[in-house]
């Protein structure tokens, strides 16, 4: 493809003052500006024929395979042409949660949220030697950059609260703790639970004696999704999806360190993501690279169908994590009804984060008249919200409600306690 560069548009640009001003002078004469008209295109198509071929050149990019929300990166293409790299200009069209820094010809891009980038195409043109025309070629792109939450400045805390809860030390000591494999009796002792009393084997010695079991290992742990509409406002300025990902990957990456198996999972009015169960430290990538996947939803979320769904794709019985957010009574039933179904097999852990803009609304002084009904309102939704939790504790859910700055770490700590007790 062959294209007039800037100068040439001026170049053509300046005839029409010249023919008006020849037109004044000798009005019979004007036609001879089109004579520089045809000139200058024929000057431009001479310089593009002149300008070095581009249809036999390879255009090549390299890009990364994973970036991190905020990260800024160059996607600088290369020409090249035999063994030689022609000084081209270059530009890359992109689709997805990129935003170029700069020109549209700009290479600099910065990644503003999660999701999956593609390279649609690559251009590069060159100048004729004369700066009168452009010769473009455009190759069609197809490479794929996962924009991925980045999870980096809570992971180390999250390590540390993980080896801070491991019980290993100078000694060698059985990995005893609250799980389901049964491990010695002992001696009950002051602090000890009483459900671990084995009231036979305590009459038969005639003193107390309890169970003390081993911690389990290999445990199943889905961290559920939930990337409806309500999941997609902003929370502290960030949308509770990101936060909820990014608190998933965390509590993932401690869970697969520990030795347990994780499974990321997303759904919003259907199932979306399913990275399948993982293990091993190595499939925390995979986990990483499934989460770039999970979109920002606008329709209502089908706790039925999403539930049911992965309820039938596990094989045993698991901790489910769920990341949600309710915003009326009827979602809220429906949510409920779900996490019924759900118990009958597995272990429900709800993460809810804490609606701090209603609470503020709900707390601050009234001035006006329209102040005291928005704080009633508020009143409302958060008795409401109560209510619902309530409920879902008193069927044997564990619910977590915190700050989404705190979030992260509070999910590590619950589940390093979910580990321990008994399913």
């Amino acid at each position: 493809m062959i294209y007039p560069t800037q100068r040439a548009v001026w170049l053509v640009a300046a005839a029409a003052p010249v023919a008006l001003a020849i037109g004044i002078v000798a009005p019979g004469a004007w036609v001879a500006a089109l004579g520089w008209v045809v000139l200058m295109v024929v000057l431009v198509v001479v310089d593009a024929l002149l300008a070095p071929p581009l249809g036999s050149a390879r255009l090549s990019i390299a890009t990364p395979a994973a970036i991190h929300v905020g990260e800024t990166f160059d996607l600088a293409p290369r020409l090249e042409q035999d063994t030689r790299v022609l000084p081209a200009a270059f530009a890359a069209e992109i689709s997805g949660p990129l935003e170029r820094e700069g020109p549209r010809t700009s290479t600099r891009f910065r990644a503003v949220r999660r999701g999956r980038a593609v390279v649609e195409a690559l251009w590069a043109r060159h100048a004729g030697p004369m700066g009168l025309a452009w010769r473009q070629t455009r190759r069609p792109g197809g490479q794929a950059i996962a924009v991925m939450p980045d999870i980096r400045p809570v992971r180390d805390e999250g390590m540390r609260q993980y080896l801070n809860s491991q019980h290993t030390g100078l000694r060698m000591r059985r990995d005893s703790g609250e799980g389901q494999e049964f491990q010695v009796l002992t001696d009950f002792q002051p602090g000890m639970e009483r459900r671990t009393i084995d009231w036979k084997a305590s009459a038969k010695h005639a003193s107390l004696l309890a169970r003390e079991y081993q911690t389990e290992r290999d445990n199943a742990v889905v961290f559920a999704v939930d990337a409806g509409r309500a999941m997609s406002d902003p929370v502290g300025g960030v949308p509770r999806v990101d936060r909820a990902v990014s608190a998933a990957l965390l509590a993932a990456f401690v869970a697969l360190k520990s030795g347990d198996r994780a499974r990321l999972y997303s759904f919003a009015a259907r199932p979306q993501v399913d990275s399948g169960t993982l293990s091993g430290t190595r499939g925390f990538a995979r986990l990483h690279h499934a989460a770039a996947d999970i979109d920002y939803g606008t329709d209502e979320s089908n706790y039925t169908l999403s539930l049911v769904t992965l309820d039938g794709r596990l094989e045993r019985r698991s901790l489910v994590v769920l990341f949600t957010e309710f915003t009326d009574p009827t979602s809220a039933e429906l949510m409920l009804a779900a996490a019924q179904r759900m118990l009958k097999r597995h272990r429900l852990l709800f993460v809810l984060f804490r609606d701090e803009e209603l609470e503020g609304i709900q707390d601050a002084e009234p001035k006006e008249a329209d102040d005291v009904v928005r704080a009633t309102v508020a009143h409302a939704l958060l008795r409401e919200r109560r209510i619902v939790i309530q409920r879902l504790r008193r069927m044997g859910v564990d619910v977590i409600e915190a700050p989404a700055e705190a979030m992260a770490l509070r999910l590590v700590e619950r589940y390093l306690r979910h580990r321990e007790r008994v399913a």
